[in-house]
């Protein structure tokens, strides 16, 4: 057996979508349990987001979703991080989830756990490729092992068309208003990315 975890963080629903690829991938691996997670959101962004309803509705869509805690990430032999980009980077709210896992670093308890990151951004070049790159200095702290999306398994990333996805992990583009959800290519790039993660831990457990 080899035990997937699936936390992520998402203000408007992309990511979420993504991260449900990504289970639904690894799941299709013999032999692989997984739990998917959300990151907990800040009381502060809740009350400042509270009249959007596009924010409002994805919520609410995800609230059947539990939240993730340093419990999973001991339970977990893979990890697939959802991580929408701020600015090029990760939201705030998945670095202090990060930052307050300091005594599972202390102890080694995330060491040559495989990992990977998936992303979502307003415009293709919104910071897909940094913020997965800059997201993946944490896990190498933490001591993980990094599982991208080769170009020989995934052809489609040699187009100009704009899908999703990249060597570094999958992705998704939203639009500048934040109405475009991921599309069919997108899934498929989640739902290997998740496939190939539980293939990797499978390995590293054997």
């Amino acid at each position: 057996m080899a035990k997937i975890l699936v936390p992520y963080y998402s203000a408007y629903g992309h990511i979420y979508e993504m991260a449900k690829a990504v289970a639904k991938g690894a799941e299709e691996v013999e032999g692989t349990e997984v739990k998917l997670v959300k990151i907990p959101e800040f009381d502060a962004v809740k009350e400042a987001m509270s009249s959007q309803d596009a924010y409002v509705s994805a919520q609410e869509e995800q609230g059947q979703v539990a939240e993730a805690t340093h419990d999973d990430l001991k339970w977990a032999d893979g990890i697939a991080w959802g991580v929408p980009t701020r600015y090029g980077s990760m939201p705030a709210q998945m670095k202090q989830f990060l930052d307050s896992a300091g005594g599972l670093w202390a102890n080694g308890e995330l060491e040559g756990k495989a990992t990977s990151i998936f992303t979502s951004t307003g415009s293709v070049h919104g910071g897909q490729e940094t913020t997965v790159i800059t997201s993946l200095i944490p896990m190498l702290h933490f001591g993980m092992i990094f599982v991208g999306l080769p170009y020989g398994e995934n052809p489609e990333q040699l187009t100009t068309d704009g899908i999703g996805g990249s060597p570094y992990g999958a992705s998704t583009i939203s639009g500048p208003d934040g109405s475009a959800l991921p599309d069919e290519r997108d899934i498929t790039m989640a739902k290997r990315l998740g496939a190939r993660l539980a293939k990797v831990a499978h390995k590293l457990n054997q």
